[in-house]
């Protein structure tokens, strides 16, 4: 049992305020705009072959929408052409605030674990204090999306990050993957706290203010074993006999889905590499610069260029050191946590087939009368009702998150541009002065032999 430096009760029996979030039964929860139709919009996707190489992977959604958002007066410096694109800002006024910090680690006779701290800071009325902080282990947040899938089968929940990695053979607890772990986890807190109805979901507050005695208690609260069991079976069922007319816009967005997760795992994969061979570059570069200054203490006419290569050669590589940096904290998390989501995206539209292959399976038994009419005409109803919930459910939250998915994308690549921009401007004047130096050089010694 983890101990709780300082903790307030939850209390089960609270309920979300303002009724925007409330739960009702069928995991089904109101969504803005509802009511509407979902305009899909079309995927612009890359264009790249497929590569087949296994590689490296850190952790394991979405049009990558074209970049023509450039002011019309183009600019002649290529940074202040990148700080051209902009995005809207925020405007509604956050009152839930999640930090996750200081991992520890945890040895048993049993096991060795992580358990991280979380600090939640929070203006709502249903919380019994404005501040709390708790620890919590990987499989409590493992808990956390399960209940949320639970309760709502039809929204896009974030990813978490994976439990082991294999392919990259990182050792399990260094301190590289638990901080890869910790800004993932940071990410997978906040990103439920800014969705509308996620944010007020009863177990997501029961997680960020319980104690761990009190979280324990709380997880033997929900269905037996028996009884997921029984929903599991049922699930399967479903999904063996598939949806025999998912409707048209359903269609697209699973068609949207298929070839978002082909594109954006084959950019992992690829940025991956990037960053590898980076990795073997950055290496390579810092044994080459000291040869040259061995090499000077043999060649007393070439001292001040060889060791003008070395310092340049030093140069270059911290300002690949800090490229490589700005890779791995910037843009291969975004895209990683992009190809995780692709996966949480297929789990969604299975879940909403497995309700519609439900209601299916009941029409055909009422036209074939091959149970009670009357019971079999009341599920009918309480299953169209769940449909069209899991339905409205789904086509807002997946106009949300195109948008948060684009921005993101946009994001991240506009900054790898800058970064780029940046270390290749730096090397280049490294080189020219390098050059310049090397001319007045010259130009001394003709002056001198003239004299």
């Amino acid at each position: 049992m983890e101990g709780e430096p300082r903790a307030s009760q939850a209390r089960s029996s609270d309920l979300p305020a303002g009724g925007a979030g409330a739960e009702s039964p069928g995991g089904c929860s109101p969504q803005p705009g509802s009511g509407g139709s979902c305009a899909l919009l079309q995927a612009d996707v890359l264009n790249l072959d497929e590569d087949e190489d296994d590689l490296e992977v850190f952790s394991k959604d979405a049009s990558l929408m074209d970049m023509n958002s450039l002011s019309p007066m183009m600019p002649t410096s290529p940074l202040s052409m990148i700080n051209q694109i902009k995005f809207e800002d925020e405007t509604d006024l956050k009152d839930l605030f999640i930090t996750v910090d200081e991992p520890e680690s945890h040895v048993t006779t049993i096991e060795t674990f992580i358990t991280y701290r979380i600090i939640t800071k929070t203006s709502r009325g249903e919380f019994e204090s404005s501040e709390f902080e708790v620890r919590r282990r990987y499989q409590d947040f493992l808990w956390l999306k399960g209940k949320l899938e639970e309760a709502h089968p039809t929204l896009i929940i974030p990813p978490l990050p994976e439990k082991f990695i294999v392919k990259g053979m990182v050792e399990r607890f260094n301190d590289d993957f638990i901080e890869t772990r910790r800004k993932a986890l940071h990410k997978f807190l906040n990103r439920i706290a800014d969705h509308p109805t996620l944010t007020f979901n009863e177990d997501f507050k029961v997680f960020l203010t319980a104690q761990a005695w009190e979280l324990s208690s709380h997880k033997k609260q929900g269905p037996g074993l028996l009884s997921r069991m029984g929903q599991t079976v049922r699930a399967v069922a479903s999904s063996m006999r598939g949806v025999k007319n998912r409707p048209e816009e359903f269609m697209e967005m699973n068609n949207f889905i298929e070839i978002f997760s082909q594109k954006i795992n084959l950019i992992d994969k690829i940025s991956q590499r990037i960053y590898k061979e980076e990795r073997e570059y950055f290496e390579e570069m810092k044994e080459y610069g000291p040869i040259h200054i061995l090499w000077s203490a043999s060649e007393e006419d070439l001292v001040d260029t060889l060791k003008g290569v070395a310092s340049c050669i030093d140069r270059c590589c911290k300002a690949t050191g800090k490229r490589m940096s700005g890779l791995s904290e910037a843009l291969l998390p975004v895209v990683h946590e992009y190809v995780l989501y692709s996966e949480m995206l297929m789990g969604v539209m299975k879940r909403r087939d497995q309700i519609q292959a439900e209601l299916d399976s009941k029409v055909e038994a009422l036209t074939y009368k091959m149970a009670d009419t009357d019971s079999l005409t009341g599920a009918i109803c309480k299953l169209e009702d769940r449909v069209e919930c899991a339905n409205n459910a789904l086509k807002a939250d997946w106009e949300r998150w195109k948008q948060d998915m684009q921005n993101d994308i946009k994001s991240a690549f506009t900054d790898m541009a800058e970064e780029n921009i940046r270390y290749y401007e730096q090397c280049l004047a490294t080189w020219e002065s390098f050059l310049t130096s090397q001319t007045d050089l010259h130009l001394e010694e003709d002056s001198e032999d003239k004299l």
